[in-house]
């Protein structure tokens, strides 16, 4: 992991800068194609080139079972995380059949399922059946945590090999957004009366049980006090295995200069966790669909970029990461193909009455 955190670049500023110049004489009015344009140029600096193409795309799924959902957390049964884990390897679930739609690739990897799964597509790196119960004990070991970072960045280094030009992050984990809202809250520093601001109703939970899940919350980082400035430290007793695989995704995209696309709660306080191990990590990412999850804001603030698309969405899966590669495709496909003015026969003699 820490050698992979020493060795990231920043995105290359000055090709982003040509690459906005270059699009300001396409023929259009200037900035009339907005988030199309900031798109192609962050994609122009990421690959230190004008020839971007993300033709070869996937979104990475994290599967892992979490030990807070013993606590009555959850809507839905712990089976859950493996049935579905099962059907998104079938194509049967909302991240496949909209990966299928924008030729999407799904790779998915069994971190910490609380069975054992027998499929050919499934990578398995399985750390153990499901963290501990972190109202009880710390969710996981250091040394889990940190394997757990650095099984993403592995996932992205063969990627690489595999040849994908770009990463979308995905989850399946039945109570992942109670890990989730425990990780943000400590990473935020928020205090008791705070907390309740980064806890939502996951898949649809009763007042009741969403009053339970913000007290467990609460409860937990009371007795476990994780470190706000140490990220494992925080994964490892309020964490789970899918966030930390996550963070090492993002790790390993921004090592790999390869342009990572953000989807829903659980990535992006997996985002914000990788932000704070190394800042130029956010050269990196794409910020897709804004999540229903309360806590999603806070998390986009503090990270600084705005998310591209808001269409209620809260399924998590990665399920925001094939829209958000073919909003990609549309500012590609403008940088690439567009006439400029000289193409287009426009005297831009009325461009200086613009400046």
């Amino acid at each position: 992991m820490e050698y992979y955190l020493q060795n990231i670049e920043s995105n290359n500023k000055k090709m982003y800068i040509k690459a906005k110049e270059y699009i300001d004489f396409l023929a259009k009015p200037l900035g009339s194609l907005g988030e199309l344009e900031e798109i192609a140029s962050k994609l122009c600096s990421i690959y230190s080139s004008f020839d971007i193409d993300i033709n070869k795309r996937a979104v990475i799924v994290l599967a892992s079972d979490n030990g807070i959902f013993d606590e009555g957390i959850a809507s839905t049964p712990q089976e859950i995380t493996a049935i579905q884990t099962i059907n998104i390897l079938e194509g049967k679930t909302g991240v496949a059949v909209i990966a299928k739609q924008f030729n999407t690739d799904v790779i998915v990897c069994d971190v910490g399922i609380k069975c054992d799964i027998n499929h050919p597509k499934l990578i398995n790196r399985k750390i153990r059946k499901s963290t501990n119960n972190f109202s009880k004990n710390e969710a996981m070991s250091k040394e889990e945590a940190i394997k757990s970072i650095n099984i993403g960045i592995e996932l992205v280094n063969k990627a690489k090999k595999d040849g994908y030009k770009v990463i979308g992050t995905g989850e399946m984990g039945i109570g992942n957004t109670t890990t989730s809202s425990a990780v943000l809250a400590s990473i935020l520093g928020l205090k008791q009366n705070e907390i309740e601001k980064v806890v939502g109703v996951g898949a649809g939970l009763t007042k009741e049980a969403y009053n339970k899940k913000v007290e467990i919350i609460k409860n937990a980082i009371e007795k476990h006090k994780p470190n706000k400035n140490d990220v494992v430290d925080i994964i490892q007793k309020v964490g789970g295995f899918d966030i930390g695989a996550m963070i090492g995704v993002y790790i390993g995209c921004a090592y790999n200069k390869i342009p990572v696309v953000v989807d829903g709660f659980i990535a992006i306080v997996s985002a914000l966790c990788a932000i704070k191990l190394n800042s130029k990590i956010k050269d990196y990412m794409f910020l897709s669909h804004k999540s229903m999850e309360k806590g999603y804001i806070l998390a986009e603030k503090e990270i600084g970029l705005s998310s591209y698309l808001d269409l209620k969405m809260r399924l998590g899966e990665g399920s925001g990461c094939p829209i958000m590669f073919s909003i990609m495709d549309a500012g590609i496909a403008m940088f690439k193909n567009m006439a400029t003015f000289d193409e287009a026969k426009i005297d831009t003699s009325y461009l200086k009455n613009l400046k």
